[in-house]
């Protein structure tokens, strides 16, 4: 369930705002005057976001490269750089 905090949490309560976004691991979002504003999240998540959507546009770059028929690299590679990635590593 996502959290939502008015704006004037964000200002009062900033330390309550940032033990949520890390012990959750997921964005609070803040709204002013009743409409969503901002979100705020750890670096942590933040960083995780940011991987998974460079992965899912390498992803979608090998699809469009299989569908032009241009060489790809062998499955076993792949697994194995994937690995990698999750574990936090680069291949």
């Amino acid at each position: 369930m996502p959290i939502i905090k008015p704006i004037s949490d964000l200002r009062n309560n900033f330390a309550a705002i940032s033990e949520a976004c890390h012990r959750e691991g997921e964005p609070v979002f803040i709204t002013r005057n009743g409409e969503g504003d901002l979100v705020v999240m750890s670096m942590a998540a933040y960083e995780q976001r940011e991987a998974t959507l460079d992965l899912y546009a390498k992803l979608l770059e090998a699809r469009e490269r299989k569908a032009r028929g241009e060489a790809s690299v062998a499955r076993a590679d792949a697994m194995s750089e994937l690995r990698a990635r999750v574990r936090g590593k680069k291949a």
